[in-house]
């Protein structure tokens, strides 16, 4: 049916209208984790052109879902998403709760995104659970036939942790070697690290209290918890 003829009338065509353009919501998701300047939002879409980006983000002002603040001259731009847009964060945290329960893990695994899983995951650290100091984790991710990547989080008490992308020359407590794909599989809880590293897809080297206490520091994705669709449920449904 032609873009035209689309009904405008409904409200839910008028809610896709806003948040069908690629991106957009998964734009919304990094406002809501506390990215505000267009370097940040870019790291955690690393999939996303600086061009798509910029354009995205004057649609979404546009539309009233993104505020734009300027602080004056040699600051930062600041993206800040709108009330208008803060209603909606229940709806997509439900939308994507909806496609981790019911979307099968195989089908989701078959995208992966190292850049984004870090740039997640360095959100995740529970400094009060690693030591009084700082803390410098290297993870070494293989996801054959690409290269091996490297990545480093830089945590000190009472501050952001920081993810480098080359190495920051610091001494490392702790090497994390690991298959892209089994990382992933158990942040996001469709296996656990427990798992994965029996397994032989995740091994820890190096200071002994961080490997022992792993899945303390290193908080699963908010999705994890979120119950599989069971197979009884699916033979329910289609009764």
């Amino acid at each position: 049916m032609p873009d035209s003829n689309y009904p405008k009338f409904c409200p839910v065509a008028m809610a896709a209208s806003l948040l069908e353009p690629r991106w957009t919501m998964l734009l919304l998701c990094e406002m809501w984790s506390g990215s505000t300047r267009f370097n940040e939002i870019q790291r955690g879409v690393p999939g996303m052109s600086p061009g798509l980006l910029s354009k995205r983000l004057k649609e979404m002002e546009a539309n009233g879902l993104v505020t734009r603040r300027d602080a004056g001259p040699g600051s930062h731009t600041e993206y800040l998403t709108t009330p208008l847009a803060d209603e909606l964060e229940p709806l997509i945290r439900g939308l994507g709760e909806w496609a981790h329960r019911n979307i099968d893990c195989e089908t989701s695994l078959q995208a992966l995104d190292a850049r984004m899983l870090m740039w997640n995951i360095r959100r995740k650290i529970d400094l009060l659970q690693l030591p009084k100091r700082k803390s410098v984790i290297q993870f070494i991710l293989n996801d054959p036939p690409n290269a091996t990547a490297n990545y480093w989080l830089v945590a000190k008490p009472g501050e952001e942790t920081d993810l480098c992308y080359t190495d920051p020359k610091f001494d490392v407590d702790l090497f994390v070697v690991c298959e892209l794909r089994a990382l992933t599989s158990a942040w996001m809880g469709h296996s656990t690290f427990e798992e994965e590293m029996q397994g032989g897809h995740i091994s820890l080297t190096g200071h002994d209290l961080m490997e022992r206490t792993l899945t303390k520091w290193l908080m699963r994705s908010s999705f994890a918890d979120v119950a599989k669709r069971s197979h009884v449920e699916d033979r329910r449904a289609s009764l």
